[in-house]
């Protein structure tokens, strides 16, 4: 990436749906009502053969204090900060107003490079707010429409010159590197850890639970700075908003998500949609962190969010936050593991750890909780090993006999990791109870060391290779010979 964009206006000029259109997807939400972005969002934008990081701002509104449009507008100044380039947008429809030349004159004081874009400027309604643009002082307006597309190619001609400058600037501050790699250093790159993170592919975690936990908080906690909007209002957050960082040498990639609420108690739109892209975040996360509230852990839906993702096949680590608050830490602790065990024991042996997203307490513990998991559910287990232990379940527990039907377990193979998946060839798989499946289960996770981990037991049978078998209903060999044959073919 040669440069970073940020995206900066009022409310519902068509900043998400311009960051949309530049990275290509529908990452950012989008919504008819104003006020919808409320966190930074970073893409890896796409213009023709430009490529560089964009980033979807709150809208700015005229407001200083501590409210949390005051918090949105810090964190958009914050943006401008950040980036090389600033495109100030504003409503071709609507026109300038008050708010867009207080903002101009911030743009003005604040950035190098300002590019003034009227949005919504297709067809003849945008004329009056086009030319109206240039009283803003900042040059030459581009006419945009983020919606259809229009405009994509005056916005390439102007980045690229620019882009231009921060290419040959990149070339000359860059250190220079040693390409002369040993064979030797080739194959252990390849060897067992190939799974470990590094920053083209860094550690993907989701941070996910119910309104008010402290998910924006801890993610600031843990990346050293006030990246995500917070403050004691539930609900802040919408989007699923992703953030790189380096946490105590291990390059991560963390998801902050939407407050999770019952069903059944979500009845605005933007809330579904902000639910959704929760969920789909935890698709991408290889280790899901579950944040509780230490005051009323492990409600109702404290347990559907684990549920979910341990459904999903995600590494789970338990983090209880607001440990700062509680007195009698012992007791608690004792009570919320068993608590822990007796509610999800489909989780069973996963780790639980209490932090303080306020104070920054226990965030190492949890660090090395997600390593962990994330190498437990990368870890993959020889098919030798497997099937010595396999003799000795069985032999300690045989399969039952379903209705007199005798199930012979005849071996077992691991068929995927992330998370770790086993299939065991047998007789009468259909017979097979889930009792048993779950036996087999537990007995991985103790003796191969796999808390916590989803994983998958699945039993396939080997099918009848006696040809013979059901012979005696053919009366003479000619037409058996037959059906030999046919079997052959």
């Amino acid at each position: 990436m040669t440069f970073t964009l940020a995206i900066v206006g009022r409310p519902n000029v068509g900043k998400s749906t311009l960051f949309n259109r530049l990275v290509g997807k529908k990452l950012a939400l989008v919504d008819d009502q104003p006020g919808v972005t409320r966190d930074l969002r970073e893409g890896d934008a796409r213009l023709f053969d430009l490529r560089f990081t964009v980033i979807d701002t709150a809208g700015l509104e005229e407001v200083t204090d501590d409210s949390l449009q005051g918090r949105m507008r810090r964190l958009t100044e914050r943006a401008v900060e950040m980036a090389d380039i600033c495109l100030f947008l504003i409503d071709g429809r609507v026109g300038v107003t008050p708010s867009d030349e207080v903002f101009a004159d911030i743009l003005r004081r604040r950035s190098a490079h300002v590019i003034l874009g009227v949005n919504k400027a297709e067809g003849k309604a945008g004329d009056a707010g086009a030319l109206e643009a240039y009283s803003l002082g900042l040059g030459e307006p581009v006419r945009l429409s983020a919606e259809h597309g229009e405009g994509m190619e005056d916005l390439y001609h102007i980045l690229k010159p620019i882009s231009g400058a921060f290419e040959e600037r990149a070339a000359q501050d860059a250190p220079a590197v040693d390409l002369d790699i040993s064979e030797e250093e080739a194959d252990e790159e390849a060897d067992e850890t190939a799974h470990r993170p590094t920053e083209k592919r860094p550690l993907q975690i989701a941070v996910i639970g119910r309104p008010n936990a402290g998910k924006s908080t801890l993610i600031n906690r843990i990346i050293g700075e006030d990246r995500l909007l917070t403050g004691p209002e539930a609900g802040i957050t919408r989007d699923a908003i992703s953030v790189r960082s380096t946490w105590q040498g291990t390059p991560v990639r963390i998801f902050d998500t939407a407050g999770m609420r019952r069903k059944a108690r979500i009845t605005d739109k933007l809330e579904k949609l902000s639910v959704a892209d929760g969920l789909r975040a935890v698709r991408f996360a290889e280790v899901v962190v579950v944040l509780l509230d230490v005051e009323i852990p492990f409600e109702t839906q404290d347990l559907r969010i684990a549920d979910f993702a341990e459904t999903e096949g995600r590494a789970v680590v338990v983090a209880v936050n607001k440990w700062d608050l509680e007195g009698e830490k012992q007791e608690k602790l004792a009570e919320l593991k068993e608590m822990f065990e007796r509610l999800l024991p489909q989780l069973r042996g996963a780790p639980l750890i209490t932090v303080s997203a306020k104070t920054g307490r226990g965030l190492d513990r949890l660090h090395d909780a997600i390593r962990n998991a994330h190498d437990v559910w990368n870890r993959r287990i020889t098919t030798a090993r497997l099937n010595s232990w396999l003799g000795a379940m069985t032999e300690a527990h045989p399969p039952p006999a379903p209705g007199g039907k005798r199930i012979k377990l005849r071996y077992m193979t691991q068929v995927k990791t992330r998370p770790p998946g086993f299939v065991a060839m047998c007789s009468h798989p259909d017979l097979m109870p889930e009792s048993y499946r779950r036996y087999l289960v537990n007995g991985l996770r103790d003796h191969f060391d796999m808390p916590g981990t989803p994983i998958r037991v699945t039993f396939r049978g080997q099918g009848d290779k006696n040809p013979y078998k059901g012979a005696n209903k053919f009366r003479t060999p000619s037409r058996l010979r037959k059906h030999l044959e046919k079997r052959q073919d």
